[in-house]
């Protein structure tokens, strides 16, 4: 631990990482919980795939055309919140099976990025793999200030609307029946999720993000009666991932991206177990509940 705190002090690339991961785990906690809550994580992770669509039209447009201000990240939110709103448009007014096009848009989008990035005419550089499996080491002070920029939109929104996320995922016919227009604050939920996804990305990638907007919340939600105890939860929960995560990468030289998911999925594995067994002890105990 000495070492990583040494190296922090002398990198600063590992210091970006570390506040980036931070900063990002506010909003990976916060709408981690309502999508565990709302049970929404597939339709997450065909938002995810479907980025690489805008990321490979980014890279596109700077190394083809010249656009240096399109760039690929920008791409990405872009994609994320077409995605978010098509599936959401669909799966509420459509007579579509939700799952097809889930699948639809999750496929379209991956190809989509496949063909950009390996155009004829995308120099044989740029590599795709740093935004499948993303390398927060990576970072820079400009992406920073992007990730920051992300969260901020994301914690506040989240904040504003909470006691309308709180009706639509715990009951959408109830708050439909009180007066909250349950589907556009659905279709919003929908979005902030997308604008997490692309925080997500610079840290662990594409293939890997459902997994860190997920785990930590299910881990907080072994602990948490209420949802804002989840919410607080999940998001110191992310922030020891990222912390540990960083910290056994650099001692072990080990990808960082695939440590973090490690140790959140070595602990929720532990906790669930944990929690069920810890049931089943009071259950002999003391009886079933009644």
């Amino acid at each position: 631990m000495s070492e990583f705190l040494d190296a922090l002090a002398e990198f600063s690339f590992l210091r970006y990482a570390l506040v980036s991961g931070l900063l990002a785990s506010v909003a990976f906690g916060i709408i981690g919980t309502y999508v565990v809550t709302r049970r929404i994580s597939y339709l997450a992770g065909a938002i995810s795939h479907s980025v690489l669509g805008g990321i490979g039209a980014g890279v596109y447009c700077q190394e083809v055309h010249g656009w240096t201000w399109f760039d690929p990240m920008l791409g990405a939110v872009i994609a994320a919140l077409v995605s978010a709103l098509a599936i959401g448009l669909v799966s509420l007014y459509a007579a579509e099976r939700e799952d097809t096009v889930i699948g639809a848009i999750w496929a379209i989008g991956m190809a989509v990025g496949i063909l950009f990035f390996f155009s004829p005419r995308i120099p044989g550089y740029v590599d795709p793999m740093s935004y499948l499996f993303g390398n927060i080491l990576l970072l820079s002070r400009g992406d920073l200030w992007l990730v920051a920029g992300l969260d901020l939109v994301v914690v506040a929104l989240a904040v504003v609307f909470h006691n309308k996320f709180l009706a639509v995922s715990f009951d959408e016919e109830f708050a439909r029946l009180r007066g909250i227009r349950a589907r556009a604050y659905y279709l919003l939920l929908l979005c902030l999720t997308a604008l997490t996804v692309v925080l997500l990305i610079r840290v662990v990638g594409i293939v890997m993000v459902i997994a860190l907007l997920t785990l930590p919340a299910a881990v907080a939600g072994q602990f948490a009666r209420r949802l804002w105890q989840m919410m607080v939860l999940a998001v110191l929960f992310s922030m020891l991932f990222m912390v540990a995560g960083l910290g056994t990468s650099y001692a072990h030289d080990l990808p960082t991206g695939p440590t973090i998911i490690l140790i959140a999925g070595v602990v929720y594995l532990v906790t669930a177990a944990g929690g069920r067994a810890l049931r089943w002890a009071r259950a002999l105990a003391f009886g079933p509940r009644r």
